[in-house]
C-alpha cells in the first residue's frame, strides 16, 4: 500500500500464499510487542475488534481503516477446553482471510504521501495496558 518501501519485506510462502514479511528490525520489534500482549488479551476474551488506520503524515488525516471484529467463544472462556481444529482447518481459515484482504487491497489505490500507521486494540473497559506497551 505504500506505508514501506518494498525492499522494507521478504518474500515467504506460509499458509500456501506467498506473503510479505518485514525485514525492518524495529518494526519487527514493535510487531512482536503488540502481538504478544494481542495474545494474552485474546486468551483472555477481552478484545471486541482490531483496527489499522493508515494516517498522512504531514496533515494526521485518516487514509485508510480497517476494521476487524474479534468474536469470542464465551464456552471456551468459562470451561477452558477449546474446540478441536486441525491445523489444516486452521490454515484454511487464515488463508482465507488473507485472501480476502488482498483482493480488496488490489481496487485501492496507491497511497502516494508519506503515511504512517497505528494499530489500534478495542479491549473491554477496566483492561490493564502493560507499562511497557
Amino acid at each position: 500500500r505504500g506505508v514501506y518501501p518494498p525492499n522494507a519485506f521478504n518474500t515467504t510462502k506460509k499458509y500456501g500464499l506467498q506473503l510479505m514479511v518485514t525485514a525492518d528490525p524495529g518494526l519487527d520489534e514493535y510487531l512482536q510487542q503488540v502481538m504478544s500482549q494481542l495474545e494474552a488479551w485474546l486468551e483472555a476474551g477481552i478484545v471486541q475488534k482490531l483496527v489499522l488506520v493508515i494516517s498522512d503524515v504531514e496533515t494526521k488525516e485518516t487514509l485508510e481503516r480497517w476494521v476487524f471484529n474479534v468474536e469470542t467463544d464465551a464456552e471456551t472462556l468459562q470451561t477452558g477446553a477449546s474446540k478441536e481444529k486441525s491445523d489444516k482447518q486452521i490454515q484454511a481459515e487464515i488463508r482465507q482471510i488473507i485472501k480476502q484482504i488482498v483482493s480488496s487491497v488490489t481496487f485501492l489505490p496507491l497511497i502516494e504521501s508519506p503515511c504512517s500507521f497505528d494499530l489500534l486494540v478495542y479491549t473491554d473497559s477496566g483492561c490493564q495496558v502493560p507499562l511497557d506497551a
